[in-house]
């Protein structure tokens, strides 16, 4: 494994466009990447709708998508900041906290955006935002605490 941050960069970014098994399942993609953001498109389907009466998407699906766009943008951030011969450090999530402002349109695609905000020695802050039409309109957003964590090889 390479410690090159940039060919770490570049091998996150193919992996993320590829999604996680998580994203696959919802059939999420990443649209926009750079380190410590990324831009998510949810396209509407039946199989993320949590009430079949109104056709609205079901929040954890939501929840989970800030969750991942918060942490891919703090692993990033990491990824860019490690200088060669430094080991890489994994993180680990300490704290999400999601405020639903509105309930999202029925059959209509989610943009979720998550960003990291700030690199401490042992903290990482992040922030995300779920939204439809309008960024400046989100349907929730996101706050979140992420712990540096040493990666052991081996």
């Amino acid at each position: 494994m390479s410690d090159n941050p940039s060919e770490m960069m570049q091998r996150f970014a193919a992996a993320s466009q590829g999604g996680t098994a998580f994203m696959s399942g919802l059939g999420a993609q990443v649209i926009a990447f750079a380190p410590g953001r990324n831009t998510m498109r949810l396209p509407y389907a039946p199989h993320i709708v949590g009430n079949p009466d109104t056709g609205v998407v079901h929040g954890g699906v939501i929840t989970g998508l800030l969750d991942q766009a918060c942490g891919m943008a703090v692993g990033t951030a990491l990824a860019a900041a490690r200088q060669d011969g430094e080991p890489m450090r994994g993180i680990a999530t300490l704290d999400l906290r999601i405020d639903y402002l509105r309930a999202a349109k029925p059959h209509a695609d989610i943009t979720v955006v998550g960003e990291c905000v700030k690199i401490t020695r042992q903290i990482v802050f992040a922030r995300g935002r779920a939204f439809q039409d309008e960024s400046e309109e989100p349907i929730a957003l996101a706050t979140g605490t992420f712990m540096i964590t040493e990666i052991r090889m081996g």
